[in-house]
């Protein structure tokens, strides 16, 4: 089973999982998650997101969702990406960013996937989650 970590600013992570929880009845096996508060030093957060990773790791690998590309807890789960062993991880890490409710679900629905085929489809739930209800969107309606 793939392990996953959600890493994202505080309490985003946090409240990710407790909606995980409220859906499922419980929290879901091998799901972890990680608030990363503002000005903690990124060596603490760095740390934090590698004890999670091994603590929901079985060595078939380790999805981490984040926020925001480029914020600090993507750029931390990214280090833990390309560090892997030498971090002391023993497990592939691939990091995906944007993180929202249908790709987490989409996650925790997959955990039997392998890490690759388990990224995919959370990027698809991810994507195909985000719609507009109500009235079309036509372009003759764009101002422009």
């Amino acid at each position: 089973m793939t392990g996953i970590v959600i890493v994202a600013h505080t309490p985003i992570a946090s409240a990710m999982l407790s909606f995980a929880e409220h859906t499922f009845g419980v929290v879901p096996e091998r799901v972890r998650a990680v608030d990363i508060p503002p000005h903690e030093d990124t060596k603490v957060s760095f740390d934090r997101v590698l004890e999670a990773a091994n603590g929901v790791s079985t060595g078939n690998g380790v999805l981490i969702l984040t926020d925001v590309m480029g914020a600090t807890p993507a750029n931390v789960a990214s280090k833990l990406e390309s560090m892997g062993a030498a971090a002391g991880l023993y497990s592939p890490v691939v990091v995906l960013a944007g993180l929202n409710l249908p790709m987490l679900m989409r996650c925790i629905s997959h955990r039997a996937e392998n890490l690759e085929e388990l990224a995919y489809k959370a990027l698809q739930g991810g994507q195909n989650g985000i719609l507009r209800l109500g009235s079309k969107v036509h372009p003759e309606n764009i101002g422009g």
